[in-house]
């Protein structure tokens, strides 16, 4: 990408779309296009279209969704659907009606069959059935990934798909009805920490593992990928590398600071037993993360020390 090109990010003030904006910005780049959601409702087609007439930005960053943990995704199942088809067809379709010179389009490792081999393998999709709970969200991203080689087979278009794993870093999301396990562990252990509370309860049995990886590290994977990478296929993003929930929680604690018991509620569902990305692709195009999980979990919980008031609380 040039340093002067016009750069959209959509989805700008969320975590992904920040930390894209932000190493952009370190790396000498100052031309970008933005709008808040209530500037520019990417579920509207036409609102869309009109503004990718008028501006016409060279690349595009499509890093806006709605998203949530199992519980926002198990309870929201329409919207979860029909709004991430909408911003996405109408982004991806506009993209190619301005001319843009390349679209990343951002997926979610959730995208997989549940019962996938480990760890996830690009070509693992639509190999088997998605986790029930996020089937919904799931859905609209594989929707996304094959619109972006769509267009790509039948218009030429260079529009590139990534699928991150679990992510977590600054401007997360910490409403605890809504967010992810990582920051709602953060916010946990953090009132219990400040309330004198004795315990804290998490969901299931702790035996899931899962993959983290940092927000500005995967906006150094995105702008690696926009550089360097031009394939139809999707690549995952991710370490490489798992934790159990239960040493996920153990890790936030310690970080927290929080000396209480640690309660597992086997009643409450697990979600999908194991999910690692499969990063060889990632590792031979010649990227790596760089943040290690108890370091980014340090700089989290200092972000959100810092700024839960003015997050999404």
């Amino acid at each position: 990408m040039e340093k002067n090109a016009k750069i959209y990010i959509a989805g700008h003030r969320g975590m992904v779309g920040s930390a894209i904006h932000r190493k952009l910005q370190q790396e000498g780049y100052t031309n970008f296009v933005v709008r808040t959601s209530k500037e520019l409702d990417l579920r509207n087609q036409q609102a869309v279209a009109d503004f990718f007439e008028a501006e016409k930005p060279d690349y595009v960053f499509l890093a806006a969704a709605k998203v949530g943990g199992i519980v926002a995704n198990n309870t929201y199942r329409a919207d979860f659907l029909y709004e991430n088809l909408a911003i996405q067809n109408n982004v991806i379709h506009s993209a190619y009606s301005a001319g843009v010179k390349k679209l990343m389009f951002l997926g979610s490792s959730c995208i997989y069959p549940k019962l996938a081999p480990q760890p996830l393998k690009e070509e693992y999709l639509l190999s088997g059935f998605l986790e029930p709970t996020n089937e919904p969200y799931a859905i609209a991203k594989i929707a996304g990934i094959k619109m972006c080689e769509a267009y790509r087979a039948q218009y030429g278009c260079d529009f590139i798909s990534a699928m991150p794993t679990n992510l977590y870093g600054p401007n997360d999301n910490y409403d605890l009805q809504n967010s992810h396990v990582l920051p709602a562990m953060i916010r946990k252990f953090h009132e219990a920490k400040t309330n004198g509370t004795p315990s804290v309860t998490l969901w299931g049995t702790g035996s899931p593992m899962r993959e983290f990886l940092h927000a500005d590290d995967l906006a150094a994977a995105c702008l690696y990928l926009m550089e360097n990478y031009s394939e139809p296929e999707l690549v995952n993003v991710g370490t490489g590398t798992d934790v159990t929930i239960k040493e996920l929680a153990e890790t936030v604690k310690e970080v927290v600071g929080f000396e209480g018991e640690l309660i597992w509620d086997t009643s409450k569902p697990d979600g999908t037993p194991r999910k690692l990305m499969d990063v060889s692709k990632l590792h031979a195009a010649g990227w790596q993360h760089t943040i290690e999980l108890a370091d980014g979990i340090a700089l989290a919980y200092q972000d959100f020390l810092e700024n839960h008031n003015t997050l999404r609380l």
